[in-house]
């Protein structure tokens, strides 16, 4: 869903008056507590345990320790309060690694693209990933970023081809690095220091240097020595604990308290349709959701209100009210119709759920769609989105009403299989309901919907399968690959004009950003479900050449999730990749009960190999699939009966485009 440009743009107007447009930042002096074997930034390498401390309270034994004098810094010079990210015990599953290193060329070096993930696997792999815990080599490729004009500030991009394991430690080594002329380019002075000889008491790098020998020692077990290295450290992924302990919290509590009540509502607005329409009636009210954020209402720009135990708690009487939109198909007037949640897409709202495609899968397949706004990422919080890049502190609101906004979702869905299910507004012309609450319920979205959709399967109690339309995860990996974020870009840029402060920015959100999309939930989407939540299914719709939602994403939450994909994916050359959707097995021939992905084929060119957005000069396919009578046909079988089923003929799967 296009992202909403005019408000953002007269937004972004203010803010440039107030940040002025300086031509790059001025690197800042290195601050205590900087690791030293990277010294172009603070924070580099990233993400790093030397940016953590022990901790015997947490999941994994440690938190981050950050300070504001190691975070990026705005052009006004206001450096990110790391205090909400404190909180972590350690980094995101998805984690992007980064580095700088002066003359890198990759091709030179050998390192596995984006096109090439089995080679990062290679035993001579000049950059090498390995978790600690289980000696397994982790897939990954590699990229400068390509935002980047001043190779002073480019970025070396290390990213997973499946997310890092919740609450392991891995250790990275960069070796055999080149440069354009294929001279092999040698470590930092602080570098080669660690590698020598024990350094005495009082040296400013022995603390640096004691931390790296357990580094070294982890790769050394897996064979990785210290011929030809550049650079090694480590990092922690935070532990499942701490990722999902929020929203776990508010979603028992709030539960609990509800007992087997229906969520309090109200219908507002009742619409009937002539007789000629599908959609035979359309339904909006509000309902009422306890809110744990600390403003009253909970609105935008609130942040979660911390109980003694260090986790949100609600204050009291604080509740949210959401409003709803419902779409009932006049089949349902005759045979009760499933009930289904929709999620809308980027900084939209519930009245996506009105829109063509959502209205022609609830008409011809017998689903009763409701929608909310996706608190934290609706047009409400556009405002919010924005001043949180232009100073990243901010961003910690988003994180904590995005987490609201799933509570609210699972709200809406409760209220649908209960009370809704009995209102008079969801009653046919002779007074049945048009909801089957014995069906149960599930879940469809798109767009940001797919995305956001995710998170909300993993911790869903009543929802039992989703599809996820055009989906993805990790928006630290999205955001520079889509048209979307061009707007918003320009505010970023504006604020944080360096280019490597900006990788370790979006690196830093993610961090965040995890607690309330897919990238925190992905190892429990499926089949690890969280405490007290049911294993799910998950069909995956991606759009090919997708220009808001990089499919790349979405096959890497597909290879995470254990979700498995048809073939053919694509037509014979379609696909550039040595081994296309390399690591992701094929669906079985026949009905498949489980979780998969599925390529709709439009004809848009494949995605650019760089971290970049498509060309505004080629079309956008990232409607098409929810458009095609074929993907919603197996969308609802999927939704109905759990089955995969091959609606493309043992073809390639095509939707129609233009």
């Amino acid at each position: 869903m296009r992202v909403r440009a005019r408000s953002v743009i007269v937004l972004t107007g203010v803010l440039a008056s107030l940040l002025g447009v300086p031509a790059r930042a001025a690197a800042a002096p290195a601050a205590a507590g900087c690791d030293p074997i990277d010294p172009a930034a603070c924070l580099l390498p990233f993400p790093n345990d030397w940016y953590t401390v022990g901790d015997p309270k947490t999941g994994t034994g440690r938190r981050i320790d950050m300070t504001a004098a190691q975070t990026p810094r705005n052009t006004l010079g206001k450096a990110v309060d790391p205090a909400e990210w404190n909180r972590n015990d350690g980094f995101s599953p998805g984690s992007m690694l980064l580095a700088h290193v002066p003359g890198l060329d990759l091709a030179r070096t050998g390192a596995a693209p984006i096109t090439d993930i089995g080679g990062s696997l290679a035993p001579d792999a000049p950059i090498v990933v390995v978790d600690t815990a289980t000696g397994e080599r982790w897939p990954y490729f590699a990229e400068l970023d390509a935002n980047a004009t001043d190779p002073a500030r480019r970025a070396l991009i290390v990213r997973p081809a499946k997310n890092f394991l919740e609450g392991h430690r891995y250790a990275v080594a960069l070796r055999d690095l080149r440069d354009a002329a294929g001279r092999v380019i040698p470590p930092t002075a602080a570098f080669t220091r660690l590698l020598g000889p024990d350094l005495p008491a009082g040296d400013p790098l022995r603390a640096r240097q004691a931390a790296e020998r357990a580094t070294l020692a982890d790769l050394a077990a897996r064979g990785v020595t210290t011929e030809g290295l550049y650079l090694a450290w480590d990092f922690t992924v935070a532990s499942g604990r701490n990722l999902s302990e929020r929203i776990l919290k508010i979603r028992d509590d709030a539960f609990a308290k509800l007992g087997a009540r229906t969520p309090g509502y109200l219908v507002t607005e009742v619409t009937e349709n002539p007789a000629d329409d599908p959609i035979a009636r359309e339904v909006r009210g509000t309902i009422s959701v306890p809110s744990y954020l600390n403003l009253p209402g909970g609105p935008p720009g609130s942040r979660f209100h911390y109980g003694p135990d260090g986790l949100p708690s609600q204050l009291p009487f604080n509740v949210q009210l959401a409003g709803f939109q419902c779409e009932i198909p006049r089949s349902a007037y005759s045979t009760p119709g499933r009930a289904a949640l929709y999620g809308h897409g980027l900084l939209g709202a519930e009245s996506e759920v009105g829109s063509g495609a959502v209205k022609a899968l609830a008409a011809e397949h017998g689903f009763v769609f409701c929608a909310t706004k996706w608190a934290g990422l609706s047009q409400d919080d556009v405002a919010t989105a924005v001043l949180a890049l232009a100073d990243l502190s901010g961003f910690p609101a988003l994180a904590d009403r995005m987490q609201q906004g799933l509570l609210n979702m699972m709200w809406l869905g409760r209220a649908m299989t209960t009370g809704l299910a009995g209102d008079r507004a969801f009653r046919s012309p002779g007074g049945k309901s048009v909801i089957d609450t014995s069906l149960g319920l599930s879940y469809d979205g798109n767009s940001q919907g797919g995305i956001m959709g995710g998170a909300l399967t993993a911790v869903s109690t009543d929802l039992r399968r989703s599809v996820l339309g055009v989906p993805g995860m990790n928006y630290s990996t999205l955001l520079n690959r889509s048209t979307d974020f061009s707007t918003y870009a320009t505010v970023m840029n504006l604020a944080y004009p360096d280019r490597l402060d900006q990788q370790i920015g979006l690196a830093l959100l993610q961090m965040l950003w995890d607690r309330g999309e897919a990238d925190g939930y992905a190892q429990h989407m499926t089949s690890d479900p969280l405490p007290g939540t049911p294993p799910h299914q998950v069909l995956m719709h991606v759009a090919f050449g997708d220009h808001q939602v990089s499919p790349l994403a979405a096959e890497v939450e597909a290879r995470t999730i254990g979700a498995r994909i048809h073939r053919p994916a694509t037509a014979e050359g379609r696909n550039p990749d040595t081994v296309p959707y390399w690591g992701i097995p094929a669906l079985p021939e026949g009905p498949f009960t489980g979780s998969g992905l599925v390529i709709w084929d439009s004809g848009s060119p494949y995605q650019p190999l760089t971290n970049t957005p498509p060309s505004s000069d080629t079309r956008d396919p990232h409607s098409d699939p929810r458009k095609s009578a074929d993907a919603r046909r197996q969308a609802a079988i999927f939704l109905k009966t759990g089955e995969i089923v091959d609606v493309c003929a043992g073809l390639p799967c095509r939707a129609a485009g233009g």
